[in-house]
């Protein structure tokens, strides 16, 4: 009996599982439906949103049929329709980034060039900047992503940029004082080029392991204060407990970088930066992420000149010769709210080795601390901000104990980002080949340049403490403001660089203001405008005095430092 009921379903199944005779007629359709190649291209239901007969036609929220060239319907080029099988995809992005800047800065004068009677030690401060970045991103990857990440990636993204600087001063783009005071470059480089494999899932809400290798960016903390970079590593990363644990392990070998742009060489250095971190999410109260992390830069004691012939491995200042940093960084982080208030915060301690520190003139050990803070509270449009920063200085440059704080890589969005005057801008330490400070960076750290330079722990640190506002005046435009207070931590790094027992710790107060507008209420068009002031206060004027002029029972100088230095700045981001 068993058998016999075997058999009658044996065959019911095997029935069941005939191919369709052909001679047999077509399939019918139900009503209302149409047959398509896949599911990615079933159409979107037109629908009416009102009924009135006046309105029909007029007015409906969706529009039919892909166009390969519109950014807003589907396309086989952004991504939303398989190149090749039911779940391979292209996405290719186009854009251009182009910043204008003019700014006045201390700038030393190239007396002996055009006007041998000019007795100024700094000239003329006025300077223009135009750099325009043109890339094309592709995303060649496979994955269903609207629900769970991509089983492999490939993305390649070369650059153009081109690249304008006209200041009114000889010997400063160039150090032959022939050369007219303008310059225009251009560098191609391929910035990111990577491949990412996902490697496992962990849970059915796709926790997942991955890894990711070549040319790829990477910001390590919430606010970018270490290390904020695109360059050659290797990244294994992943996520645990429905994404509220993630966490990196990065490490990079360095490339060259542009003098003049910014953007990679292909050029190795020696130079290997490990990062690992942790966050969070949710911790101890809703809508707070916790950081833990770590760093480690290696950086080798080679020699290397940028693009304009002058050395800027080793430092030019104090006993020069080639040398070997090792410094480690330990941070706890968090960003978010808790309860009404917004609170960014961060603690990083450096330690390590300087093998041969040029300004203290000896191998020294790294002892260096960061904080930083800002906290808010949103009023429906308005989001008022106190904010504090905090780098450790050096209170004697010629022992063995580096405590000023330094970063790898640093590029900031903090007390204005690319609006504020002091963030943005790069100021020469009194004529020297070295800088007191290095453009998008918080840290006054005497450094040869932030990109192609080595980290210095023998510098003045900095305190600063502002207040900000930041205001969605419309939903297209946003507006912030903000006013610091800045002062060096120590001043004793630069006395003993300018060898100028005088120079005071006050830098003085810097002002910006700066609007985002958004046109199509997307990033397809993004256009930045802002200004930014710094009133220099007595050590600034004490660096970039003219003449000494000793002030009575205080030190210093005044000379005839400009009463304000300004910035303005208008970019424009265009993304297809």
């Amino acid at each position: 009996m068993c058998f016999g009921l075997w058999l009658v379903v044996g065959e019911a199944y095997a029935g069941g599982a005939k191919p369709r005779d052909a001679s047999a007629e077509p399939v019918r359709l139900p009503a209302h439906t149409e047959a398509v190649p896949d599911r990615w291209r079933i159409p979107i239901g037109v629908w009416q949103r009102y009924d009135h007969p006046a309105s029909r036609g007029t007015e409906t929220p969706y529009q039919t049929g892909p166009r390969t060239w519109h950014p807003y319907l589907q396309s086989l080029l952004k991504g939303d329709f398989p190149i090749w099988g039911q779940d391979v995809f292209l996405n290719l992005t186009v854009f251009n980034i182009t910043e204008f800047e003019g700014r006045t800065l201390p700038k030393p004068s190239g007396v002996s060039t055009e006007d041998p009677f000019r007795t100024e030690f700094y000239g003329s401060e006025r300077e223009w900047f135009v750099s325009s970045n043109f890339g094309l991103r592709m995303d060649l990857f496979r994955g269903e992503t609207a629900f769970k990440p991509v089983e492999w990636l490939l993305r390649l993204e070369p650059v153009l940029n081109v690249n304008h600087t006209d200041v009114q001063e000889r010997n400063i783009l160039f150090p032959d004082p022939r050369q007219r005071p303008e310059r225009t470059k251009r560098f191609f480089a391929l910035q990111e080029a990577f491949l990412e494999l996902h490697l496992a899932d962990l849970s059915p809400n796709y926790d997942f392991l991955a890894v990711k290798g070549g040319n790829q960016a990477f910001n390590s903390d919430f606010r970018g204060f270490i290390f904020n970079d695109t360059n050659l590593g290797g990244r294994f990363l992943g996520n645990a407990d429905n994404n509220h644990w993630q966490y990196n392990l990065a490490v990079f070998h360095m490339r060259e970088k542009d003098t003049f742009s910014g953007l990679n060489d292909f050029r190795s250095r020696d130079q290997q930066v490990v990062v690992a971190n942790i966050y969070r999410q949710d911790f101890l109260t809703k809508g707070y992420t916790a950081s833990l992390n770590f760093h480690a830069n290696f950086d080798g004691d080679d020699v290397h000149y940028d693009r304009v012939g002058n050395i800027v491995r080793p430092a030019p200042i104090g006993d020069v010769r080639p040398h070997e940093v090792r410094a480690f960084y330990l941070g706890w982080l968090g960003e978010g709210h808790i309860e009404w208030l917004n609170i960014s915060h961060a603690f990083y301690q450096a330690f390590g080795t300087d093998e041969h520190n040029g300004l203290a003139g000896q191998r020294v050990d790294i002892n260096a601390q960061m904080a930083a803070l800002e906290l808010s509270v949103d009023r429906d449009w308005l989001r008022p901000k106190l904010s504090f920063f905090y780098a450790s200085g050096d209170d004697d440059a010629e022992d063995d104990e580096a405590t000023g704080f330094d970063s790898i890589l640093d590029n900031p969005n903090f007390i204005g980002g690319p609006f504020s005057f002091w963030v943005r801008q790069g100021f020469n330490l009194g004529g020297t080949l070295v800088a007191l400070k290095q453009p998008g960076s918080l840290l006054p750290n005497l450094r040869s340049s932030k990109t192609q330079g080595q980290a210095n722990f023998v510098n003045p640190g900095i305190f600063i403490i502002g207040l900000g506002l930041e205001a969605e005046l419309t939903p297209k435009l946003r507006a912030v403001v903000h006013a610091n207070y800045l002062r060096f931590a120590d001043a004793n790094p630069v006395r003993v660089a300018l060898h100028d027992d005088n120079v005071r710790t006050e830098i003085g107060w810097e002002l910006n203001l700066g609007f985002t507008y958004r046109p199509l209420l997307t990033d397809n068009i993004i256009i930045l405008a802002g200004v930014g002031a710094l009133i220099p206060g007595g050590g600034f004027r004490d660096i970039y005095k003219t003449a000494p002029t000793p002030v009575p029972g205080v030190g210093g100088g005044g000379g005839d430092v400009e009463p304000a230095y300004f910035s303005g700045l208008l970019s424009v981001r265009l993304v297809y």
